[in-house]
């Protein structure tokens, strides 16, 4: 249901209030998606995930208590890396990579895909 214009109105007031008031907060939540702290849980999350690899493979020869330690960090990041992807779903998948690959490679990716449909239809006539 749209917003009367009574009631966008006040909501503009609000927010006018907002970044009057506390203008890095105001950017903070302006900048921040719905998907960004799952998105920062999840690279920590493949950070430990990775740390524990480490741990499992360095110390096993020499100290099975320590690498199964490696084990469990694994294994409890390995069940945070699935939450936040759920947590995420397709959308916010989709949102952190564009994100990662930035804009200019989606230009590039475009401006490749548009040469090559162009030699091809040229070729077609």
């Amino acid at each position: 249901m749209p917003l009367s214009e009574h009631e966008q109105r006040i909501l503009h007031e609000l927010e006018q209030a907002l970044f009057n008031e506390d203008p890095q907060f105001a950017d903070r939540v302006q900048s921040e998606t719905v998907y960004s702290h799952a998105g920062r849980y999840l690279k920590w999350s493949i950070v430990l995930f990775l740390l524990g690899l480490g741990i499992v493979i360095g110390t096993f020869t020499f100290s099975v208590p320590l690498a199964f330690f490696g084990f469990v960090v694994m294994l409890g990041s390995a069940v945070s890396i699935e939450a936040n992807l759920r947590r995420m779903g397709k959308a916010g998948i989709r949102d952190i990579s564009q994100a990662l690959r930035g804009e200019v490679e989606n230009k590039k990716i475009t401006n490749l895909r548009d040469k090559f449909k162009n030699r091809f239809r040229q070729e077609d006539n």
